[in-house]
């Protein structure tokens, strides 16, 4: 059996979760309500303050949902009660990002700003600079998934480059450095 999927997922205090026709689960926190359909073959039962997954089979296919539809929820349940946070680093002389309600507006050294608008679920902001560091953004949100694909989006913007780092990167990333030119090389 699997080993995730086999784990039932606790629903801490203020966590509501029931299963709507069409193998629906919806879970409800103090940070909002999130739905994610589940395969039809997998059975999802809410007992007390437990979810728990069960599959018809052991067929790779069965397996393998069990385990996904398992951790999907339970990333659900972390993120109406926690949230989830991602911090990303402007590394750069000019670098700076404007925080204006859900629009962003970074200045990355390209001849223009680049706006981008969030959406409502994600919400952000700009830690204040201090002389000698980089500016920091703070994205946060329920939805793991869709605050993981905003930070990708706004990473791609300007991806660090190898061999000064400059960049946007997520705060804690090693980036991999390369040797610049050599100057006595002929």
């Amino acid at each position: 059996m699997s080993r995730i999927g086999k784990l039932p997922v606790s629903l801490p205090a203020g966590v509501t979760a029931e299963v709507a026709a069409g193998n629906v689960v919806k879970v409800k926190g103090p940070l909002g309500t999130l739905s994610q359909k589940v395969d039809p073959d997998i059975t999802v039962s809410v007992e007390g303050n437990e979810i728990k997954f069960t599959r018809p089979t052991d067929l790779p296919r069965h397996r393998s949902l069990h385990g996904l539809y398992r951790a999907l929820v339970n990333n659900m349940v972390v993120g109406v009660s926690e949230g989830y946070t991602i911090k990303q680093e402007l590394v750069g002389v000019g670098y700076r990002v404007d925080v204006q309600g859900q629009m962003l507006l970074f200045s990355l050294g390209f001849s223009h700003d680049i706006q981008l608008m969030l959406p409502a679920e994600v919400k952000a902001e700009a830690e204040a600079v201090k002389k000698g560091q980089n500016p920091v953004l703070i994205l946060k949100s329920a939805d793991k998934q869709l605050v993981g694909q905003v930070a990708a989006k706004i990473r791609s913007f300007r991806k660090p480059e190898p061999y000064k780092g400059k960049g946007i990167k997520f705060v804690g990333e090693q980036l991999r450095r390369k040797a610049g030119k050599s100057a006595g090389a002929k």
